[in-house]
């Protein structure tokens, strides 16, 4: 359990950059292929054999432990939601049990969706102050009643995600969103409910710590840094270092100099050159090696309510959960938000047609630098407006998926049905089930 959750904060960062190079929350400096849309074969294997495949010894080890068990399955729910974010369908319900089944289905990511989402439910509902010692937890320390929090908190971002394929107030997406909402377990509502690893540094470090660990290869996006300063947002204070030197004068100082997202490796490494302060992601105490790092916060969780009451799915007031995630967000950088904040054309809702679009982007800009979150937001509301790398071939689109990688098709034929229900094919751009 120790291992898996010291791993996690890698989900929401860096295990891997494509997301956060497809939502432009961060540029390539010097090599750029990437970002210019090159085929990722990424694999998703690893992720079975590895944290899912920990995730479930950990259960059987602890049978008769229910609150282990019920932990693990919350995490393995958060993973398993990465990789279908990522890939799309994916082995869900058959995943896991190698013994008895070498090639398992390919389960739709409808079905993946909603298994999360019971599954969350039922977790929730057997974690007890009477269910044992949650072995390994560096993240709660054993407090049952903050995990049952998070499952609910994650059970609200998981259902705001499909908005796209159900709309209504009264189809499943809603339906769950305020069965997890009014769950008397409660949700994160503070900054200190927050789901956060704190690093104590050596084997275990804040995972941009390790990005910058004699490499320099990633930058906070000019497209990011544009969208702070068009709202004078202080938060930006935070999101850039000048510095991956963490022993440079400077290496606590913020940087406002986004890298141009998307160039080619010529254009890239000239930019650099003249830029040596371009914005590294992160200030760097926020990147040390035992710097804390927030996976899902309360501001998050806020601005995810604020979204459902916006569409009309809640009776909470909009403005007032909308101006508490900005709050909170703001205070999770700790950076105080100013009263003039709320009044500017780009932030302030005045019940216009625009308003949705607005609490969209304060979910974007709450979830830097977690690129999959990033990228999510942009796939299912084109907020905000992204276009395509200059750098890349004429004609090229952003990617809305990764594609699966030829292992994968040597090794379960499943693969096949997988790919035959993706409209265009197994291609980068392809769109997953939820961004249909």
């Amino acid at each position: 359990m120790t291992n898996v959750l010291a791993g996690i904060g890698g989900y929401a960062s860096n295990t891997h950059y494509q997301p956060g190079l497809y939502a432009q929350y961060i540029s390539e400096t010097q090599y750029t292929d990437a970002s210019m849309y090159s085929l990722a074969q990424n694999a998703f294997v690893g992720f079975y054999s590895g944290h899912l495949n920990d995730l479930k010894d950990y259960a059987t080890r602890n049978a008769e432990n229910v609150n282990a068990n019920a932990v693990a399955t919350i995490i393995q729910q958060y993973i398993f939601q990465y990789l279908t974010d990522c890939w799309g369908d994916l082995p869900y319900s058959e995943a896991l049990k190698s013994m008895e089944i070498v090639t398992p289905k390919y389960d739709t990511q409808e079905q993946i969706y909603k298994g999360m989402i019971a599954a969350l439910k039922d977790a929730e509902s057997k974690l007890s102050p009477s269910g044992g010692a949650i072995a390994g937890d560096i993240i709660y320390g054993g407090n049952v009643a903050a995990w049952k929090k998070f499952a609910n908190s994650l059970r609200m971002t998981m259902a705001i995600q499909l908005s796209k394929r159900y709309p209504g107030a009264n189809d499943y997406a809603a339906t769950e969103f305020k069965a997890a909402l009014a769950d008397t377990d409660g949700y994160i509502k503070t900054n200190a409910d927050n789901f956060k690893l704190n690093y104590p540094g050596g084997n275990f470090k804040n995972p941009w710590r390790n990005t910058y660990d004699g490499r320099k290869d990633y930058a906070e996006s000019k497209t990011m840094t544009d969208i702070m300063a068009s709202l004078n947002d202080g938060r930006q204070n935070a999101f850039g270092g000048a510095n991956d030197d963490l022993t440079a004068p400077d290496a606590f100082t913020t940087s406002n100099v986004g890298f141009p997202y998307g160039l080619q490796r010529p254009d890239a490494e000239a930019f650099a050159s003249a830029n040596t302060n371009f914005a590294r992601v992160l200030r760097g105490d926020f990147r040390t090696e035992t710097a804390p790092y927030v996976i899902l916060s309360a501001g998050q969780v806020a601005l995810a309510r604020a979204e459902a009451a916006q569409r009309g799915w809640t009776t909470e007031t909009v403005n007032t959960v909308y101006r508490e995630g900005i709050t909170l967000s703001f205070q999770q950088w700790g950076v105080n938000v100013p009263a003039t904040y709320f009044n500017q054309s780009g932030v302030v809702l005045n019940g216009g047609a625009g308003d949705l679009n607005k609490v969209i982007l304060q979910r974007y800009i709450s979830h830097y630098p977690d690129g999959r979150m990033g990228w999510n937001i942009w796939r299912k509301s084109a907020v905000p407006t992204l276009t395509p790398a200059p750098g890349a071939p004429a004609g090229s689109t952003i990617p809305r998926r990764f594609v699966f990688t030829t292992l994968e098709y040597s090794t379960n034929p499943n693969v096949n049905e997988a790919v035959a229900r993706l409209e265009g094919g197994d291609k980068m751009s392809s769109r997953i089930w939820w961004d249909k």
